[in-house]
């Protein structure tokens, strides 16, 4: 999927894109949708582009964002509770059952 009018250094970002997320096991279809849309999205920060979104020109950078909003483990709010309570679980902090969220993640980050 790499266009015509992506620089050779973005050529490289959306192959380098693309393996990595093959890597994790994303299908070939979803993973070159990753990697164009990273590059793209890139591309619309610089103001190389003719339209751009909001999110695309105002919002942080996909390196600092880091996959903050990946869904996987954090959400709009972070981590559920659960999550928290099974991290808590493996890092054996006495009293996790009686804590609420908020305390949960307290005493993991002083961890």
């Amino acid at each position: 999927m790499p266009q015509q009018h992506w620089t050779d250094k973005e050529e490289r970002q959306y192959k380098h894109i693309k393996r990595g997320a093959q890597k994790r096991g994303t299908g070939q279809d979803r993973a070159e949708e990753i990697a164009a849309r990273t590059v793209n999205k890139q591309r619309a920060r610089a103001g190389e582009t003719r339209k751009s979104s909001r999110t695309s020109t105002e919002d942080m950078s996909a390196y600092k964002r880091g996959g903050k909003r990946s869904g996987n483990r954090t959400g709009p709010q972070g981590r559920t509770k659960a999550q928290l309570y099974e991290d808590a679980r493996r890092k054996h902090i006495k009293g996790r059952s009686k804590m609420t969220k908020a305390e949960l993640e307290k005493a993991l980050k002083r961890r």
